[in-house]
């Protein structure tokens, strides 16, 4: 049954919300703006009310299979390994032919879903560092590091702690030529029209 679940939350992460919605609309959210799938390009491109509604799916995503392996008791290595799923349908979605978002969204959702009382944490590094610096990719960074960090904190069980490492990893390193532009001080902010926010 374990095996089933993991299989069935990566295909539910693999669903592509951003790129469905541009779909609809006669766009493919792909070949504009920074060409992400992810909610900041879809608002972007589309505005925020599409924005928004690609920022919860992609959060669901995550939520929803993790909240059910939860609750079918699985353990906390297995709880992991369905939220890894899902989190990695995201990235590399099988319907996009592997090629999908940075995963921020969607290891928010995850990590609610398992780890609720330490989730507080990266969303407030994520608000202040977008508010000061107004890069949205700066605070999805930030975020990624405080996840981890909060989960140890908190003494969540080990598994989850790794889960948490892991998620913030793989987002780090999708945001790879966002860090060479803050590096640069070339990353873009907030309402800037460029290639580089991508979330």
């Amino acid at each position: 049954m374990e095996a089933v679940i993991t299989i069935i939350s990566y295909l539910i992460g693999s669903i592509p919300t951003g790129f469905i919605l541009g779909k609809a609309a006669g766009v493919d959210v792909r070949s504009v703006g920074s060409g992400n799938i992810g909610a900041t390009n879809v608002a972007r491109v589309m505005g925020k009310g599409h924005g928004l509604l690609t920022l919860i799916a992609d959060v669901v995503k995550g939520l929803l299979p993790a909240l059910v392996a939860r609750q079918m008791a699985f353990s906390d290595a297995a709880v992991a390994v369905v939220g890894a799923a899902a989190f990695l349908g995201h990235l590399f979605p099988v319907f996009l032919k592997f090629r999908g978002g940075k995963g921020v969204a969607t290891a928010f959702g995850v990590l609610l879903a398992l780890a609720p009382q330490a989730m507080w944490v990266p969303l407030v590094a994520f608000i202040a560092a977008v508010v000061v610096s107004r890069r949205v990719s700066l605070g999805s960074i930030c975020a990624a590091v405080a996840a981890p960090l909060a989960l140890w904190f908190f003494s969540y069980p080990m598994p989850l702690t790794a889960l948490a490492a892991f998620l913030a990893a793989f987002v780090i390193a999708r945001h790879h030529a966002n860090i060479k532009r803050l590096l640069a001080g070339s990353e873009p902010r907030f309402g800037e029209h460029a290639e580089s926010q991508q979330t």
